[in-house]
């Protein structure tokens, strides 16, 4: 014969146990919508708005110019407008390149001045880095930039503070091609667009086999109605 009171002391205790599992359930649902809209870290975005079909190729430019008309040509025929992260040291050598690139409008944002290892770096020097860029671009194209790619991803937390100091926002990427490495278009293309979504940030560089890439890139992306747009439009609520 059934002990009614064991019986129902184990359906309360099952009945707890049940309403937590729920709570955490319902917590967990919770931190996942909050997650879902952009990805960012101690500060440092590294992926845009996924409520929205946008991605951004993020260009860094820190090296030569024989590349960038190619790839110039290539955006305007998809009308696409996407943002170059230019190194001071490269604005100071080609600033043809970067007016014909601001004129063309496109997004322009800081990669630093001599491409060092901010990471390395204390306060003052991650924010001269970043300020002597800033001044040298204001100085061709009149304008303030406010976003701000670590050379090589190297950041420490005076880069992140000296970023914000100066009103500028940290960006890193959700992937990356690794075309300065690896020169092989197929390569480029397959580490671009394979499983790509909303709000991704795909980092690029002027290579010749970028160049050769980056028409696929951009027709997959039209083809899978995703929207090549500035990073501030990616990473915009």
């Amino acid at each position: 014969m059934v002990n009614k009171g064991k019986l129902f002391k184990h359906l309360g205790v099952n009945l707890v146990i049940v309403l937590m599992l729920s709570g955490l359930c319902v917590l967990a649902f919770n931190n996942q919508i909050a997650s879902v809209f952009v990805s960012k870290t101690d500060d440092v975005y590294y992926r845009g708005n996924t409520s929205q079909n946008n991605v951004t190729l993020m260009i860094n430019v820190y090296w030569g110019n024989e590349y960038l008309p190619l790839m110039l040509k290539t955006l305007q025929e998809y009308n696409v407008k996407t943002t170059f992260f230019v190194g001071g040291m490269w604005v100071a050598k080609y600033p043809e390149e970067l007016i014909n690139i601001y004129e063309q409008g496109h997004e322009i944002a800081n990669h630093g001045f001599f491409h060092k290892d901010q990471s390395t770096m204390s306060f003052t020097e991650n924010q001269q880095e970043i300020i002597n860029t800033h001044k040298l671009v204001r100085q061709y194209l009149g304008i303030e930039m406010n976003l701000f790619a670590p050379p090589s991803g190297a950041f420490n937390n005076d880069t992140i503070q000296a970023a914000q100091a100066l009103d500028y926002q940290v960006i890193m990427w959700s992937r990356d091609t690794i075309d300065w490495r690896d020169h092989d278009a197929d390569l480029i293309y397959t580490r671009a667009t394979q499983n790509l979504s909303n709000g991704e940030l795909i980092l690029i560089h002027p290579t010749a086999e970028t160049a050769q890439a980056l028409p696929r890139i951009l027709e997959y992306c039209k083809q899978h109605n995703l929207n090549v747009v500035p990073v501030s439009s990616t990473i915009s609520i």
